[in-house]
């Protein structure tokens, strides 16, 4: 499996449209630069109130299918 850490600056309503299904994916950078994008569905792990903002860890397997996403900070 492969990871990529990746930071998160999401309000609740930018996490709301994608709990919805009206955005599809989540595209941001990962800490050292580069372009990721994964299902919106994953944020729901770790929205709160607030919204989602940190440090995340996405794993992925060999095919690069989504597996979960973990606060690192």
């Amino acid at each position: 499996m492969h990871s990529i850490d990746i930071g998160l600056n999401l309000s609740f309503d930018e996490c709301l449209a994608h709990y919805e299904g009206r955005i599809a994916n989540v595209r941001t950078r990962s800490v050292d630069g580069r372009w990721v994008i994964f299902p919106g569905e994953a944020i729901r792990r770790v929205v709160t109130h607030d919204g989602v903002h940190g440090i995340y860890r996405l794993t992925f397997t060999d095919e690069g299918k989504f597996v979960s996403i973990k606060p690192l900070r």
